[in-house]
């Protein structure tokens, strides 16, 4: 069986491309599916729009949010998630390189279950992700798809 992937909601490039070089250093063997903005997100997760045909009933391991993204910033995502039965129970982490506690407390008041801040210090961001690994993926739907 192949492994359900990771829906990263990020608008940041190098944010992108440093979460995929952290992902293999911390041995996530997960795909990585990479939406760039809210509105994207929530087509990829309900099969619709630009993604009209993708099975929709085939959900992510884990879904990475960033808060602030064109369109529908974060928390919007958040509350769209929750608030559709077919998604409300997906593990979600808001990954924002923000440490404001309103910040951290309207994230968790949207639903999310797990805030990290997206450390400068890549070694440390490895650390965050094997966190993230065995939190969130290990031996948890992640072997469905």
């Amino acid at each position: 069986m192949s492994l359900a992937p990771v829906l990263l909601i990020e608008d940041n490039l190098d944010d992108v491309e440093l979460t995929r070089l952290a992902f293999v250093e911390a041995g996530i063997t997960h795909p990585l599916v990479v939406a760039n903005d809210g509105a994207i997100a929530l087509d990829w997760l309900h099969g619709r729009g630009v993604h009209a045909g993708r099975d929709a009933t085939q959900l992510p391991a884990l879904v990475l949010l960033d808060l602030n993204l064109p369109k529908l910033d974060g928390r919007e995502v958040m509350q769209a998630i929750r608030a559709d039965p077919a998604t409300r129970h997906l593990p979600v982490v808001a990954l924002s390189s923000s440490g404001e506690p309103f910040d951290i407390d309207t994230s968790f008041a949207s639903g999310v279950d797990s805030y990290l801040q997206k450390p400068v210090d890549f070694e440390r961001f490895i650390e965050e992700m094997k966190r993230l690994r065995a939190q969130w993926l290990d031996g948890r739907r992640g072997d469905q798809a």
